[in-house]
């Protein structure tokens, strides 16, 4: 549908209804009510408890409308079928299927789009075999040795949603397993992981879809300058995720090829080949098949037509009402398990690098405001640090807060009569009730004012079932957004304009010419004073 979507009836009715949202401190708001109870949404392994949203029964049932209209399952169902959706209608771009799903949806008899899952299926055929040499010890390091580490070098997709889920699952990393990862062209972001480790039992994996990625390729470099003045083959030792057709297709120069799709953008690779060969590494085909089933049970959630029944449509509903309608700018996302202590910062870049746009798919300015800040910690840290703008601070900020009933390890012990799993989920439902009620004072400066907007996304444990769960839930939100907001969520066109400039001054140093003549060599040449 072409219409903007500030010109529809349900965007003008949920307008009406933002002027006077619901009072979460009333009394009586929340206890007695039964909002509490009744304000839960269950999709795949997880519960969204969302009462303390300022919400009513009005404004669900617009949320009902909003999603009919927009046909918001029916375009995520069409992406999953193959739909070319990364596209902008009349402009070029890159014209291309959005399949991701496609890499996890390996567990029903009719997939979605049977071509995609083939290949994917092949490429974890050949992970399989490769994760059982390594095992079998079929295959060494360049001095006999068996691998023990990983090393993944890639930047953005490539290594924010690996890193951010090698960082979760590792508990469940087998014995005598590590992975480390390098993004960062700083040297010496590789020069200390590569001191970290024993080279001789180290697998480096190089990702990078065109193969020509400045950064990896550099830091590629520097860890093949560190093998070979150690006395080992780099050839024996790395491997490729890439392009067919990548210049990194080179079996002179890697042990192994795994292969990555155009249909598949980086920030929604973790489930293909990008995320799969650390975490078949680190955690054996079982779980690694275990994460890609909880990724899938969420697709298929997210297909259900009733916007109660389906998490990530209402996640992402919540989002737009608080984008658009309360006019809310930045969404804190908290999870209060250290061990998704980088999931924050993966979610930051795949929300705001597929929605951080204000052009719609038919080349014409947004009539709505896009994709929110996203930025978050997690709990108990950030109590002590930023929780206090949160809830006394002139900005709103919603939140989601992530937690579990159980811990990961199964060690913990009482203090003062409570364990340390205890007080976290505590700590984390204190927040959100602090946040909501707020709390009326004779001194103005113990005043808390309230209604600032939570959800909580709870699971049972953080295990690879439930970290596909959530990785899934939140890439369905994102891509469901922007369907209401009419933009194409699958490019970024806005990270090649500063690689331009930065070739251009790239190539003042190279050539040791730089006169100024440009802004940047002016920069340049402040900067090297």
């Amino acid at each position: 549908m072409k219409t903007k979507p500030t010109e529809t009836t349900i965007w003008q009715k949920l307008i009406r209804l933002a002027e006077k949202p619901y009072d979460l401190t009333a009394p009586g708001a929340l206890s007695g009510s039964g909002r509490i109870g009744t304000m839960v949404c269950r999709s795949a392994g997880l519960r969204l408890l969302y009462a303390m949203q300022r919400v009513d029964e009005q404004v669900l049932t617009a949320f009902q409308e909003l999603a009919d209209g927009f046909d918001l399952v029916g375009r995520f169902q069409e992406m999953r079928g193959g739909a070319v959706l990364n596209r902008i209608d009349g402009w070029p771009s890159e014209n291309r299927q959005v399949l991701h799903t496609a890499s996890r949806d390996l567990f029903s008899e009719n997939p979605l789009a049977p071509a995609a899952t083939a290949q994917a299926k092949r490429e974890l055929t050949q992970l399989e075999r490769f994760i059982w040499e390594v095992d079998e010890r079929h295959l060494l390091g360049s001095t006999g040795k068996p691998f023990t580490t990983m090393v993944n070098i890639g930047i953005g997709g490539s290594d924010l949603g690996p890193r951010a889920v090698n960082e979760a699952l590792r508990a469940y990393y087998r014995p005598g397993r590590q992975v480390r990862f390098v993004a960062n062209v700083d040297p010496d972001d590789a020069s200390a992981v590569l001191a970290s480790v024993d080279l001789s039992e180290t697998l480096v994996t190089i990702v990078s879809k065109s193969g020509t990625t400045l950064e990896t390729l550099t830091n590629e470099e520097l860890a093949r300058s560190a093998y070979r003045s150690g006395g080992l083959d780099p050839a024996r030792h790395f491997l490729a995720v890439t392009g067919v057709g990548s210049p990194m297709e080179d079996p002179q120069r890697y042990l192994r090829s795994f292969a990555m799709f155009d249909y598949i953008g980086g920030r929604y690779s973790t489930t293909s080949m990008v995320g799969c060969v650390t975490l078949g590494f680190a955690l054996g085909m079982e779980h690694l098949y275990a994460f890609l089933r909880g990724a899938a049970e969420m697709d298929e959630a997210a297909g259900h037509p009733a916007v109660r029944d389906n998490l990530p449509l209402l996640l992402a509903l919540f989002g737009i009402w608080n984008r658009n309608f309360l006019g809310y700018p930045t969404l804190a996302i908290l999870p209060y398990s250290q061990a998704l202590h980088r999931f924050p910062a993966h979610l930051q870049q795949c929300d705001m690098e597929s929605n951080g746009k204000s052009i719609t798919r038919f080349g014409e300015p947004v009539s709505a405001a896009t994709g929110p800040i996203v930025w978050g910690e997690p709990g108990t840290n950030g109590q002590h640090a930023f929780y206090q703008l949160l809830h006394q601070g002139t900005e709103i900020v919603p939140v989601e807060f992530i937690g579990f009933r159980e811990n990961q390890y199964g060690q913990d012990l009482p203090v003062d009569g409570t364990s340390s799993q205890q007080k976290l989920i505590a700590n984390l439902l204190a927040q959100a009730v602090a946040l909501a009620s707020g709390r009326d004072h004779d001194n103005p400066n113990r005043r808390f004012a309230g209604n600032r907007p939570s959800s909580i996304i709870v699971g049972n444990r953080l295990d690879p079932r439930t970290m596909g769960n959530l990785l899934a839930l939140y890439e369905a939100k994102i891509v469901m957004q922007g369907f209401v907001w009419q933009i194409n969520s699958f490019d970024q066109e806005g990270v090649q304009l500063g690689k331009q400039l930065a070739t251009e001054l790239l190539d003042l140093l190279k050539s040791g010419t730089n006169n100024g003549s440009t802004i940047g060599g002016e920069l340049l040449r402040e900067f090297e004073k």
